[in-house]
């Protein structure tokens, strides 16, 4: 059967996103707001969610990762299904260290033997980072073929010019490769902040800060995704301006 080619534009098949980043400063709200999001399992990276009533569980090691992946897999075959809906890394820029042992063993093994060094990262010509790269990328590949919805968070970055010390642009903290990937490929990157006692995520473009969105109901637009209700003395978020 020959491939039939459309003759007119192709109504959207899909409106949440598959890949999603947030990101800001630490201690704003970001870990709290997710631990509300339903059907959402956290992996922890730093330990924050030990704080709070979350779905989570915690990793400090690419064992960890593995580990909680497998039993992922398997409770995903075993209902038929994603058994989450979303996924959280929690966070991505925590990866970084979490990968320097295994990549030092792949880069010792696979290119050079006879280094003797521990990290990666002072390897001349950026040697040492590609191996590093790779490493994180498969860590959030391998997460985000077991969920609808896969969630990255992380810290800012601050791109700051050398002579003026002024800050041309702020990002997210990962490698930069990595960094450079995930800006490319995912559907968005919401930067997320405090104002008072609400929590805000943007994905209004045009400013300093990374953000934006292919999505069409989150597109310029900046939500508030958690506040403060002090009478009852509990965050109330609102996730379902994001996902529909």
């Amino acid at each position: 059967m020959s491939l039939v080619l459309p003759t007119n534009p192709v109504p959207a098949t899909k409106f949440n996103p598959k890949r999603v980043v947030i990101y800001g400063q630490a201690k704003i709200g970001k870990s709290s707001a997710l631990a509300q999001l339903e059907n959402n399992l956290i992996i922890d990276t730093e330990g924050g969610t030990e704080y709070m009533d979350a779905m989570a569980v915690q990793a400090r090691t690419v064992e960890d990762l593995g580990n909680i992946a497998q039993a992922i897999r398997e409770k995903n075959e075993e209902c038929g299904h994603n058994f989450y809906k979303f996924i959280t890394i929690d966070t991505a820029t925590k990866l970084e260290d979490i990968c320097l042992p295994w990549a030092a063993k792949l880069y010792k093994s696979k290119i050079d033997p006879k280094w003797t060094g521990t990290d990666v990262r002072d390897i001349g010509f950026g040697a040492g980072y590609r191996v590093l790269y790779d490493c994180i990328n498969r860590i959030l590949t391998m997460f985000e073929n077991l969920c609808d919805t896969f969630i990255i968070t992380c810290h800012t970055y601050e791109d700051v010019d050398g002579k003026s010390d002024a800050i041309q642009r702020t990002s997210l903290s990962l490698p930069k490769q990595t960094r450079k990937e995930v800006e490319r490929f995912y559907d968005c990157i919401g930067y997320c902040y405090r104002k008072g006692k609400e929590t805000h995520l943007s994905f209004v473009g045009g400013d300093n800060y990374m953000k934006g969105t292919r999505i069409e109901h989150l597109r310029d637009k900046d939500f508030i995704i958690g506040e403060w209700d002090e009478e009852n003395n509990k965050l109330l978020t609102h996730w379902d301006q994001i996902f529909k």
